[in-house]
């Protein structure tokens, strides 16, 4: 996707277009703060009629079902914590391929269900390609959707016991490399050992003391340079272009990974 397209997507919305409205479900949750005890579901473009049998399917399940109009408010609250994404294609004004592209590098982690009517198979495998998980065509059985769903879940679940995610970086824990809008990057293991405490408690402003006393234990022949020296490792190794550094310094006291992806144009450089 080219960064005119990302840029219109997270631009503030138009006067006239058409309000995001939550919808909510089961256990629900609402957009801005989602339940952390129950499975949450974004679902983008679908209209009542489509969302609401998929809500009732659902609800025996503890699922948090939220409903919102389109692709710009899904990357605002894909950054959250959602375990699935439902993207309805002919529901939302954005091309299938800038719509998954966009919902896919805000949040690598967290599968995609596209749905439309009568899709061509060409259609069909560009949406999968472009980082889709399923690909739903319109009419379906709802019974059978919602089981599609729960297989989605049950992977994202799988999935997150072995990956720590904060906004569009990602931490797998068994091959002990990073990834950074799906792009992947080795780590050693100090550097390994430092992101892990970032991506545990991300957004966290984590003491210099602290992350000393994590990483290098009681070591007293450390220098005393040595945790910047492996921020500054970390940032070289996650830096994407047009992307901000993912981890802030907080002056005279420490740092703090970033929550959500932040564009460079957008920052005014560390904190």
């Amino acid at each position: 996707m080219t960064p005119a397209t990302l840029q219109r997507l997270l631009a503030p919305a138009a006067t006239g277009r058409r309000a995001a409205t939550p919808v909510t479900f089961a256990h629900g949750c609402s957009p801005e703060h989602p339940s952390r005890r129950h499975p949450r579901i974004l679902v983008i473009g679908a209209a009542r009629e489509t969302v609401a049998p998929l809500g009732r399917a659902l609800a025996s399940y503890d699922v948090g079902l939220v409903s919102v109009a389109d692709v710009l408010r899904a990357c605002r609250l894909a950054t959250r914590a959602y375990d699935l994404l439902i993207l309805d294609l002919e529901g939302v004004q954005e091309p299938c391929l800038d719509a998954v592209t966009a919902l896919a590098r805000y949040q690598p982690a967290v599968p995609i269900i596209l749905l439309a009517t009568d899709a061509r198979l060409d259609e069909r495998v560009a949406g999968l390609d472009a980082g889709a998980s399923d690909y739903v065509v319109k009419p379906f059985a709802v019974a059978e959707f919602a089981a599609r769903v729960r297989a989605q879940l049950r992977t994202a679940v799988d999935r997150a016991r072995t990956v720590l995610a904060a906004g569009d970086l990602e931490l797998e824990l068994i091959t002990r490399r990073a990834l950074r809008a799906g792009q992947a990057t080795a780590l050693t293991p100090t550097e390994f050992a430092l992101l892990s405490q970032f991506m545990r408690r991300p957004g966290e402003l984590l003491t210099r003391e602290q992350l000393l006393r994590a990483v290098w234990g009681s070591d007293v022949h450390v220098a005393s340079n040595v945790l910047e020296v492996y921020i500054s490792y970390l940032r070289r190794k996650l830096r994407r272009d047009g992307q901000a550094d993912p981890i802030v310094t907080v002056r005279s006291v420490g740092y703090r990974l970033r929550t959500s992806p932040v564009h460079s144009a957008d920052s005014l450089g560390r904190m």
